[in-house]
Order: C-alpha cells, then sequence, then structure tokens
C-alpha cells in the first residue's frame, strides 16, 4: 500500500491511504490519525489500511478525492530517529580519490552512518531554505525506510524483517561548511540542514521484484534545473543493504518504531570508454560530479545551488510509473 501526510496545521498531519497510481487518496479517519500511530500498532493498523488502499484502487472509496502532492508535508514530518548511512561506498571513494585519500578498509565492512536531525523534516515540495549561497547548497538523492521495532543485537536478517516503509530523500548538504565541522571529529550537524522526503512512502510489497535482498533495483532519477543529471541504479552497487543498514543502529541499542535510516547518495562505477573513465549514468549530487571533474580533469568546474535553482528525485516502476512521486524542490534564501 502507498501512504502519505496531508498539512492540516498541525505538527504531525492527517494519514492519507494512496491509490497505486497516486491518481486518488482518502483520509484514514477512524483507522488511524497519524502514520506514526500506525507503526506504533502496526499489526493491527496496517490491515485495516490495507483494506482501504483494495477498495480506493478499485474506485469504491466513498469519500476519495484527487491526490494533490503539494499538500504533503513529509510521510513523517518529525521522526523519532533520522539515521542517514553511506551505504554506496562508489561515492565515498570518488569523494576521497579526487583528495588524494585512501578509504580505509574498514569502510568495506562497517556502514558509516550519521545521526541527522528529525524534529523538522521536510515535504516534497517545501522549499530548501539556506541562510547562504557561499554554505555550499548540493542535493542528495537517496533511499530511505521507515522501520518498526527492531531489538538489539538483531541480525542484518532480521533486522530487514523491521522495514515497514520504503521513501525517497533529498538529503542536503552545506558543502563548505562540512571541512570545518569534521575537523573538530563530532560529525556532521549545521551542514545537515532538514531534510525531505518523497510524497509517499511503500510498503516493500509495491515493489515486486525490484525489492530484492534489501536493496531496490530500480534507476533513481534527478534533474537539477530541469535537465537529467542523474539516471542511477539503486541496486547493484549498494555495498551494504538495508538490513545490515538497521542491524549496524541496533549493535548497541534498541531501534523503535518510526526510525529512518538512509541509504546515503547513490551512486554507481564509472566504465572506461576510449582510455579514459566515464560515469555514463550520470550522479546523485553535485559533489560527486566535481569529484569526477576533478579526477578526469585536475579540477572541478560544476558550481553548487544557487538561490531559484530546482530539484526533482523520483523513481519510476518498470511500468514507467511514478512509485513514491517527486521530490520537487527550490532553492530559497531565509527571509529576513
Amino acid at each position: 500500500m502507498k501512504l502519505a501526510t496531508y498539512k492540516d496545521g498541525s505538527r504531525d498531519g492527517q494519514l492519507v491511504v494512496v491509490s497505486r497510481d497516486l491518481s486518488t487518496a482518502h483520509y484514514a479517519t477512524g483507522i488511524a490519525n497519524t502514520l506514526q500511530q500506525a507503526l506504533d500498532d502496526w499489526n493491527f493498523i496496517a490491515p485495516q489500511l490495507q483494506d482501504l488502499f483494495v477498495t480506493l484502487n478499485h474506485g469504491k472509496a466513498r469519500h476519495a478525492f484527487a491526490f494533490d502532492p503539494k499538500m504533503c508535508a513529509a510521510p513523517l514530518p518529525r521522526a523519532f530517529q533520522w539515521a542517514d548511512g553511506s551505504a554506496y561506498i562508489n561515492h565515498v571513494e570518488l569523494v576521497r580519490a579526487a583528495r588524494g585519500a585512501e578509504v580505509p578498509a574498514s569502510f568495506y565492512t562497517d556502514p558509516l552512518m550519521y545521526q541527522g536531525g528529525s524534529d523538522d523534516l521536510l515535504g516534497p515540495c517545501d522549499d530548501v531554505v539556506v541562510p547562504s549561497e557561499a554554505m555550499g547548497i548540493d542535493f542528495e538523492a537517496e533511499i530511505a525506510v521507515v522501520t518498526g521495532d527492531v531489538p538489539m543485537g538483531a541480525t542484518p536478517e532480521q533486522a530487514l524483517e523491521g522495514v515497514r516503509l520504503l521513501m525517497l530523500a533529498n538529503d542536503v548538504s552545506l558543502r563548505n561548511l562540512i571541512p570545518n565541522e569534521l575537523a573538530k571529529g563530532f560529525g556532521f550537524f549545521q551542514s545537515k540542514p532538514a531534510t525531505a522526503f518523497s510524497p509517499v512512502a511503500v510498503t516493500p510489497d509495491e515493489l515486486g521484484d525490484a525489492w530484492v535482498g534489501g536493496r531496490v533495483h530500480l534507476t533513481l532519477h534527478s534533474s537539477w534545473n530541469g535537465r537529467k543529471v542523474g539516471m542511477c541504479d539503486a541496486g547493484p552497487d549498494m555495498t551494504f543493504h538495508f538490513g545490515q543498514l538497521i542491524a549496524h543502529i541496533a549493535k548497541t541499542r534498541r531501534v523503535r518504531a518510526g526510525s529512518i535510516v538512509g541509504s546515503g547518495t547513490v551512486s554507481n562505477q564509472g566504465v572506461e570508454q576510449n582510455g579514459r573513465m566515464e560515469w555514463p549514468k550520470g550522479y546523485s549530487c553535485i559533489a560527486e560530479k566535481r569529484a569526477i571533474e576533478t579526477l578526469q580533469d585536475g579540477a572541478p568546474k560544476t558550481e553548487f545551488m544557487k538561490f531559484g535553482d530546482t530539484i526533482r528525485i523520483e523513481m519510476k516502476g518498470k511500468d514507467g510509473q511514478s512509485i513514491f512521486g517527486a521530490i520537487d524542490q527550490e532553492i530559497a534564501p531565509l527571509a529576513r
């Protein structure tokens, strides 16, 4: 099934069930008011939401209405946890190679992860508000999962069973703030502002055979200012699957229902063409494009985002239809 949260003036919005083709929706009133409420009692509430989903898809829901992504908050407008991994080691390899640094051996066996802010998550069409262009504004196209309860010490296989929903993410980075923050030895903070999520979160069964081994085997599309810059395959180069990422969190703590876990920037390996490395599938963040330019030509030339720029992130199924709806945002200055 497919779920979304409509803005209603409250902090947590109103849960809606969305049709498979994203054309219609129906409030989940009487079943669950919010997505977190549904996650807290998933085994009881999910079958009721599924029944409404079936009725909606058959065109028999009495109070259905046209679905509007612009009315959506993030599926979880605020979450108990937002932890973002770096599951595509190719991305790490490129960025480090561009600055002449090696990838530590442990990066291939132990996932990288940071704890992001989860008290204020952005809807798919909300502006990305940034105080200054000089901060180095970058998008990051990712996949994320929402979990149920996962016990401490869970294996990757057990952790994977805790995946309740999947969605897309734009994990905005302020690149020019990152070096000084990392130099302090405590990781990201100001360099990682609010993350945006797709209009719709979907249960794994909606992906069919594209959901295999904790990975989504579909293409993630990124368009910057209307120009397609990334058509990256999300499955093959994902070093750590979502079960491994969740188990990494659960090594020393319980993971509670409503936790969001991100994949990190979706990235694909380059191929050699005429004696030169090329990346024909493009990129899911500007930092990676700049790393590629540095490796190819000795210096980056692509600038980071400016006020008024737009970013659209979307994933389509094998039938060509949008699965999660699109993240479609504009970069905006902080109002004074």
